[in-house]
C-alpha cells in the first residue's frame, strides 16, 4: 500500500496511547493488602477470565481507531504501482508517449485506442499525485515540452496519434538529457507504450548504457511503465509493394502491387473488399484469400495518357487499428538507373557491370557504365543512382565530387583496393587484406533492415551461403551490416545525413569470394541501392513516416487531407506531400506491421537495478488505475468505536424473583 500524504505516518505510534493511558491509571492506586478483599477477590477468581478479555479487546478497539484515523488522513491508495508514491512528491514528471500506428489499436466493444486510453489514466494518475513540472517527451519529435498541468495531454498536438515508429532508447536518452541539463530534483518518468519489439528495439547496447547512466543521478529518478500489450484479435493491414506506370495502346494504366495480412494466422477464408483512389477516381475491388496473408500482383487500373504524375490511396474496411487500414502512394516515370563503375581490375569490373545493368522490372532501365578517374569531372552527377568503387579509396578532387554526391542523396559502395593505402575517405580507411586456406563463414548480419534485409514477401536473402575466402580489414566510425566470425566487417554503412555511403570488406573476384557466382546477395544489393539512389533523381517519392530522407519537409503542402497535425510534423504523419514540382508519400514503416510483443520478463531485465513498476491496462478501460481508499479507513475506526463503546456497557445484572425497588 501507497499513501499520498506518507508524513502522516509519523503519528502512527499514537496507536500505543491507550497502553500508556492504562499503564499510568494503574500507577495511579496504592495496593493493601486486606483480609476481606482477599477473600473476596479469591471467590472472583473464576471469573477474571472473561473480564480479561474484554479489557483487552476494548484496548485493542481504541488502538484500532487511533491506527484507522492516522491512516486515514495519510491518504492510502489502492492500485497495481507498487510503491507509486514513496518517496512523496515528485520535483519534475516526465511522460514518454508511443505515439506510434500500433498504439492506435482499438479494445474489444470500445471505440477507444491504446494511446487514448493511455493518455486519460495518466490524467488521471497525475493529477492525484502532483509534482513540482510536468513535461511532455512523445516518440514522434522526441522534443521535451513542458505542460501547464495533466489536463494538457488530453490537447496538445504532440500527444496525438502519428505514423512514425517510436524509438524507446532514443525516448529514454532525451528524458535523460532533460533531467542532466535542467538540473532537476527528484524525478519520476512515466511510459506510455504498447511494448512492441520494433519499437524497444531489446538487443541493442544502449539499454546497458541508458541505465548506467541513470544510476549516476543523486536525485534519485524512478520509473513507470503503463503497458497495452494486448495483440488484436482481429486485423487486417494493408500495404502497396510496388506502383508501376507504364504505356499502353490505348493510353497508360497503373500496375499496383500490394499485400493484405491479418493478425490471426487462419485457414478459413475471408474476402476483403479494397478500395482505389486516384486524385479523387475510386474503384473496389474483392480481395479472397486464406491464411496470414494475400499477395497482389500488378492490379491495373487505366489513366489517361496524358497523366504522368499523380497520387493514389488504397484502402480497407476500418478495423481493431484504424491506422494500417490505407496506404497513399505517387506515380511518375521512373527515370532510368544509372551506375558508374571506377575499377581497377577486370574480376570485379565485369560482375558489378552486370548486376547494374540487368533491370528488375521491363519498366526500368538500368545503364551501367565504367568511367576512369580522369573523366569523373565529365560525368553528368546529377543523372547518377549509385557509383560502384573498386580502387584505391579518391583523393583530391575526386573525393569532393564523391562527397557532393552523397550529400544529394546519391548512393556510393566502395570494396577494397588489391593494394591498400592510407588515404581515408568518409571516415573510412582500408587496412590490410586478411586471408587463409579455409573460408572464413559469416557469423551474423542484419536482415530488418537496410540493403540486406528480407525480401517483400519475408526471404531473408542467403548471405549465410556466402563464401568468402579473403576480405579487407577496414578502420573508422561504421555501422556494421553483415559480420564475419572474429569480428570482422564484410559489410558496414557510414552514417551520413543523407545518401547512403557502404564498404565491402571482399570483392567479387574469384580469389576473394562467390559474390559474383552466387550473385543473388550481390544483385539484390545493388538493386537496392539503385532504387534508392534513383528515388532521389524522379519527381515523385515514397518516404518512410519520421524519416525526411534528405527532403526538407519545412517545406511540404499537404495535399491529402490525412491525419496530418501541425504543419511542423507533417513528417511523422501519413498522406501525401507536394514539395516544390515534387509530390512525396508518406506511410507507416514496414516495421510497423510486426506485431511482435516484448516478453514481460526481458522488459523487466532491460530496467534491472532502476526503482521500476509497472502495470498493464487495456484500451477502453475506464476506471481509473489508482484510487484513494481513506474512506474504507475511517469506517473501520468508527466500527472500533462503536465496538469499543459496546464492550464498555456495564454489565445487566438479572434482579431475583419477587424482589422490589
Amino acid at each position: 500500500m501507497t499513501f499520498l500524504q506518507q508524513g502522516m505516518l509519523a503519528a502512527l505510534p499514537l496507536i500505543a496511547l491507550p497502553i500508556i493511558i492504562h499503564l499510568i491509571n494503574q500507577r495511579r492506586f496504592q495496593t493493601i493488602q486486606w483480609a476481606a478483599m482477599m477473600f473476596l477477590l479469591a471467590a472472583h477468581r473464576m471469573a477474571r477470565g472473561y473480564s480479561r478479555l474484554r479489557q483487552y479487546l476494548i484496548l485493542f478497539f481504541r488502538m484500532l481507531a487511533i491506527a484507522g484515523l492516522v491512516i486515514a488522513v495519510s491518504r492510502p491508495l489502492a492500485s497495481g504501482w507498487l510503491g507509486l508514491a514513496a518517496g512523496g512528491r515528485a520535483d519534475t514528471t516526465i511522460v514518454l508517449l508511443d505515439r506510434s500506428p500500433s498504439t492506435q489499436q482499438r479494445g474489444a466493444g470500445t471505440t477507444d485506442s491504446k494511446l487514448q486510453t493511455g493518455r486519460q489514466q495518466l490524467v488521471r494518475t497525475l493529477q492525484m499525485l502532483g509534482s513540482g513540472r510536468w513535461v511532455l517527451i512523445d516518440s514522434a519529435t522526441r522534443q521535451a515540452h513542458e505542460l501547464e498541468s495533466p489536463e494538457a495531454l488530453l490537447n496538445t498536438p504532440s500527444a496525438n496519434p502519428a505514423s512514425a515508429p517510436a524509438d524507446l532508447p532514443m525516448l529514454l536518452q532525451a528524458a535523460h538529457d532533460y533531467v542532466r541539463g535542467n538540473k532537476v530534483g527528484r524525478t519520476e518518468i512515466w511510459i506510455c507504450s504498447d511494448l512492441r519489439e520494433n519499437d524497444w528495439t531489446p538487443e541493442s547496447g544502449r539499454w546497458s548504457t541508458l541505465r548506467d547512466a541513470f544510476l549516476e543521478f543523486p536525485q534519485g529518478v524512478r520509473f513507470h511503465l503503463l503497458a497495452y500489450p494486448q495483440p488484436a484479435p482481429s486485423n487486417n493491414s494493408i500495404r502497396v509493394t510496388e506502383v508501376r506506370r507504364q504505356e499502353t495502346s490505348d493510353g497508360a494504366e497503373l500496375a499496383i502491387s500490394f499485400r493484405i495480412a491479418r493478425s490471426t494466422d487462419s485457414d478459413q477464408k475471408i474476402i476483403v473488399p479494397v478500395q482505389f483512389e486516384i486524385e479523387g477516381a475510386r474503384s473496389v475491388m474483392n480481395v479472397e484469400f486464406g491464411g496470414s496473408q494475400a499477395e497482389v500482383k500488378d492490379h491495373r487500373i487505366p489513366l489517361e495518357r496524358t497523366k504522368e504524375r499523380g497520387w493514389g490511396r488504397i484502402s480497407i474496411p476500418a478495423d481493431a487499428n484504424p491506422a494500417d487500414d490505407d496506404f497513399y502512394f505517387v506515380f511518375d516515370n521512373p527515370p532510368p538507373r544509372r551506375t558508374i563503375i571506377v575499377a581497377e581490375e577486370t574480376a570485379s569490373e565485369k560482375p558489378l557491370q552486370l548486376v547494374a545493368g540487368i533491370t528488375p522490372d521491363p519498366s526500368l532501365t538500368c545503364q551501367a557504365e565504367v568511367v576512369s578517374l580522369e573523366q569523373l569531372p565529365v560525368v553528368e552527377w546529377d543523372q547518377i543512382a549509385l557509383v560502384l568503387w573498386q580502387a584505391p579509396l579518391p583523393t583530391g578532387a575526386a573525393a569532393d565530387l564523391l562527397r557532393t554526391f552523397v550529400d544529394r542523396g546519391g548512393q556510393a559502395v566502395f570494396l577494397p583496393s588489391r593494394n591498400p593505402n592510407d588515404d581515408e575517405l568518409f571516415g573510412i580507411r582500408w587496412k590490410t587484406w586478411v586471408g587463409g586456406t579455409d573460408l572464413i563463414p559469416i557469423e551474423t548480419w542484419r536482415s530488418d533492415e537496410d540493403l540486406l534485409g528480407r525480401t517483400l514477401s519475408g526471404a531473408a536473402l542467403p548471405v549465410g551461403q556466402l563464401e568468402i575466402r579473403q576480405y579487407c580489414a577496414m578502420a573508422g566510425e561504421y555501422t556494421p551490416l553483415a559480420l564475419l566470425r572474429g569480428g570482422a566487417p564484410l559489410l558496414a554503412r557510414v552514417p551520413t545525413k543523407k545518401g547512403g555511403v557502404y564498404f565491402w570488406a571482399t570483392t567479387p573476384a574469384p580469389r576473394d569470394s562467390n559474390l559474383a557466382t552466387n550473385g543473388v546477395v550481390l544483385y539484390a544489393f545493388v538493386q537496392r541501392a539503385l532504387g534508392a539512389g534513383a528515388a532521389v533523381l524522379g519527381k515523385t517519392r515514397q518516404l518512410d513516416a519520421g524519416n525526411p530522407n534528405g527532403e526538407n519537409p519545412s517545406t511540404w503542402n499537404a495535399v491529402t487531407e490525412g491525419d496530418q497535425g501541425l504543419s511542423t510534423e507533417s513528417v511523422y504523419h501519413r498522406g501525401v506531400y507536394a514539395a516544390d514540382d515534387r509530390l512525396l508519400a508518406v506511410n507507416r514503416p514496414l516495421v510497423e506491421d510486426e506485431a511482435r510483443i516484448l516478453a514481460d520478463a526481458r522488459v523487466a531485465e532491460l530496467f534491472r537495478g532502476l526503482d521500476f513498476a509497472r502495470v498493464d491496462d487495456q484500451a477502453g478501460n475506464l476506471s481509473s488505475l489508482i484510487q484513494e481508499i481513506w474512506r474504507a479507513f475511517m469506517a473501520t475506526m468508527l466500527l472500533a468505536l462503536i465496538l469499543e463503546a459496546v464492550l464498555c456497557l456495564p454489565k445487566v445484572v438479572a434482579r431475583p424473583v419477587g424482589a422490589t425497588a
